[in-house]
């Protein structure tokens, strides 16, 4: 028999695709001559912004920038823990004028901003996980921010390697399941990571939730768990069928259009915690 699940109420920052673009390719899943159907961007987004809603989840938007068509990618603008803000300085030059606009946002909302000293792209690669940080390196954040983040937040944090460029940042190959003090569980697909950090994971998550790579390659792991609800790319069957097993009730988002520029659902979703 399957565990009760319980849901926490989130406030998620997001921003609308209104300049949704594929101008410039900095991973894998871009090309510069990509088509994009902003109009559909869009409709699939504020599905997004209904199903969260509908679950009882805040959300709260901030203006997008024109000539800043990634800006939708809410998620890597920072890490807020405990009401405080770890900042964001983007490995690609073309992101770059994205750090000012959050930075702003948030200091209009009451928040102090850090900003990071080294390479650090937010929840990309930043995930909290119950009493530490799960921190990923080898595309895009260096391991120096996440030795930042650790001195700033005084939580442990973890590194681990990603080796496929298709997993450019943490939230594309793991997703935390829930947050428990204790550290709660996840999903990840394996070998995005190196052998030891694969080891470490498979340590500190002997129940994980494994994800194929078919999963993976369809954004399922760049998803959104609130304890309960997972909000969660709709062609990943495998982990969906795994989800259900597991107690979890899965909300299929498709987002596609957005994949053409390497994001998903969690890409495309800032927890102000």
């Amino acid at each position: 028999m399957s565990p009760t699940r319980v849901s926490r109420p989130r406030r998620f920052l997001t921003c609308a695709p209104r300049y949704f673009d594929v101008r410039y390719a900095i991973n894998p899943w871009m090309r510069a001559d990509t088509e994009v159907d902003t109009d559909l961007a869009r409709a699939q987004w504020e599905t997004l912004i209904r199903a969260y809603r509908d679950h009882g989840h805040r959300v709260e938007h901030i203006e997008p920038v024109v000539g800043l068509p990634d800006m939708v990618f809410a998620a890597n603008s920072a890490l807020v823990l405990e009401g405080r803000v770890f900042g964001s300085r983007f490995h690609a030059p073309q992101r770059r004028p994205e750090q000012l606009a959050y930075e702003r946002w948030f200091k209009a909302a009451g928040f102090d901003v850090h900003p990071p000293e080294s390479v650090c792209e937010g929840e990309g690669d930043l995930v909290p996980a119950g009493p530490f940080v799960l921190a990923g390196t080898g595309f895009r954040t260096t391991r120096a921010a996440h030795q930042e983040v650790q001195e700033f937040f005084g939580v442990p944090t973890i590194s681990l390697l990603l080796v496929d460029p298709y997993f450019y940042h943490l939230d594309t190959a793991l997703f935390v399941l829930d947050d428990r003090y204790d550290g709660g569980n996840i999903a990840y697909y394996p070998e995005a990571f190196s052998p030891g950090s694969r080891e470490v994971l498979r340590r500190l998550y002997p129940d994980a939730l494994i994800a194929t790579r078919d999963d993976a390659m369809a954004f399922g792991l760049n998803a959104v768990s609130d304890g309960r609800h997972v909000f969660v790319a709709p062609r990943a069957t495998g982990l969906i069928d795994q989800l259900t097993d597991r107690g979890y009730v899965p909300v299929p988002v498709d987002l596609s259009e957005l994949h053409k520029a390497g994001g998903g659902i969690k890409c495309c979703t800032q927890e102000i915690r």
